[in-house]
């Protein structure tokens, strides 16, 4: 939603359904966009914004509010899957910051009662966390949460264990590729190399995306949450604005992400409910310019690149 030119909320929706895209993730929640996915059958996975972490974690009538207001006003018309509270606050958000991290379990827990009986059930509570709160990745099978960011994830493990919640995870190899080149191939991060790359025990990953989500489930199995499922909360990759950022970087990897995740990784097959990021490129995005750049439209809802969902 970071543009000035980007279409209307009922002109996505329409854009959805028209590519068979039956999944949609809100970064917070939008009145405009809440109301258009009426009806629509689209199931949300819904963030709550790191500023409000802290009145949540504080506060179960806050967390009441919030759930009347932006969960139990729109439904049953608008599928709510999954509540995501903080993207990328553990250990540290994006700026740097470590104030929010220490509210996100709290949160989850006055969110997750604030659901009830009725909706609790149906409606998911996680939180979303970047790659970075994996200190070992290296083979998958060694892959343990770091340091900084054991202490917040262990009792969230245990929390979503309790609740059958998966964990939601943003998973992005070009960002992996981008930092370390010397040792990992394109074709590895993109889905295209032609045979295995890391050979880890038994298990064989010819792509670099399972072996990332693999370490994760690997990560989680340490700290006894060997039976919580993976979302893939984002994944993407820039066709513009840096450093191997092409739309045929980009179309290779998302198509080839879209067709790969229904068969899983080598450590848990089966279908690896999977959010690329994102639908439109956005002109107001700040940072590094290809975070304008990983939209699978364009404003004007024509596709960057062909991709068959």
């Amino acid at each position: 939603m970071q543009g000035d030119n980007l279409p209307q909320p009922s002109q996505v929706v329409s854009l959805y359904k028209s590519k068979n895209i039956g999944l949609m993730r809100l970064y917070s929640p939008d009145g405009g966009a809440l109301n258009a996915l009426r009806g629509s059958g689209i199931q949300v996975l819904l963030d709550v914004p790191k500023d409000k972490l802290q009145n949540l974690a504080s506060s179960p009538s806050a967390a009441s509010d919030w759930v009347q207001t932006n969960v139990r006003a729109y439904s049953p018309d608008v599928k709510f899957r999954y509540i995501a509270v903080g993207n990328e606050v553990i250990p540290k958000d994006i700026n740097n910051n470590a104030q929010y991290a220490q509210y996100v379990l709290g949160a989850m827990k006055n969110i997750n009662n604030a659901l009830g009986n009725d909706l609790g059930g149906k409606i998911k509570v996680s939180t979303s966390v970047s790659f970075g709160v994996i200190g070992v990745s290296y083979p998958p099978s060694h892959g343990v949460f770091s340091g900084d960011a054991m202490t917040y994830m262990r009792p969230i493990v245990q929390f979503l264990t309790s609740t059958g919640a998966p964990l939601l995870v943003n998973v992005y190899p070009y960002f992996s590729y981008k930092g370390d080149t010397s040792h990992i191939p394109l074709q590895y991060a993109t889905f295209t190399s032609p045979s295995t790359v890391v050979h880890d025990g038994s298990l064989n990953y010819q792509n670099l995306f399972d072996a990332m989500v693999d370490s994760v489930y690997a990560a989680l199995s340490q700290v006894g949450g060997a039976n919580v499922p993976i979302v893939v909360s984002e994944s993407g990759w820039p066709s513009d604005g840096g450093f191997a950022a092409s739309v045929a970087n980009a179309g290779t990897y998302n198509a080839n992400l879209v067709k790969h995740v229904g068969s899983g990784t080598p450590r848990k097959p089966g279908p690896l409910e999977t959010y690329v990021f994102a639908m439109f490129n956005e002109d107001q995005k700040t940072g590094d310019p290809t975070e304008q750049h990983f939209g699978l439209f364009y404003p004007n809802q024509q596709p960057v690149y062909p991709v068959s969902f």
